[in-house]
């Protein structure tokens, strides 16, 4: 059925909720942590959004650091610059979501090409799948820094297309962000959504994912 999937990164591969362990050592309410992680994640996404609209593309680490200053302030934990520094630090290197490794060693015996496609730099995400010893698993990264774009931008699978130099009925989006989802079929891709709680709704666009599932193992499954 697929023949090259894309996986985004943060949030599909990677779980950004892997922070929630050091806010619990450095907040003064350690029961805080993770509405703490999930406002952070969120206000990350809603200022890289915001600056899609406004045309002044930064960094996604800079939208990482601004979003973890808003919460600092927004929920009074009064973090120090120390705390600021190690937690942006811990952001950099968060773990992968336990099944990754095993389902895309599966994906990959089963002649599956995989690709990363992130809002992270390339130097970003190569650290965090290095780190997660995920790396070696994908035959490129391409990062929306090399259009100055953020998803769900349409420029940014338009460069994913160019990039891999494939029609989009051969390319797979495979994300846990609605937005990413709707952003690729809108943009003429296919998409799988893994729906990481059984609770979350999908967006009600009009625009339904080609495949929905619970988790990765679940994408090879069906795939494999």
């Amino acid at each position: 059925m697929a023949t090259l999937l894309a996986f985004d990164v943060y949030g599909t591969l990677i779980d950004t909720h892997g922070v929630v362990a050091e806010l619990e050592q450095r907040l003064a309410e350690p029961a805080q942590a993770m509405e703490f992680s999930r406002r952070w994640r969120d206000k990350q996404l809603e200022y890289s959004f915001r600056r899609g609209l406004m045309g002044d593309y930064v960094d996604f680490v800079r939208c990482t650091r601004e979003a973890l200053e808003y919460i600092d302030r927004a929920l009074q934990t009064r973090l120090s610059e120390a705390d600021k520094d190690h937690l942006m630090g811990r952001y950099g290197c968060l773990p992968a979501f336990p099944e990754a490794p095993s389902a895309l060693a599966r994906l990959a015996e089963a002649g599956i090409s995989c690709v990363a496609f992130s809002n992270g730099s390339q130097e970003a995400v190569i650290r965090l799948l290095s780190g997660a010893a995920l790396r070696d698993r994908f035959e490129d990264i391409v990062s929306v820094d090399e259009v100055k774009r953020f998803k769900p931008d349409p420029a940014v699978y338009f460069h994913l297309r160019q990039r891999l130099e494939a029609d989009p009925s051969e390319i797979w989006l495979v994300s846990s962000n609605a937005f990413d989802v709707i952003g690729a079929r809108h943009a003429g891709l296919r998409a799988a959504w893994v729906r990481r709680s059984p609770e979350a709704p999908f967006d009600p666009w009009g625009i339904e994912p080609d495949l929905t599932v619970a988790d990765l193992e679940d994408l090879a499954d069906r795939l494999t």
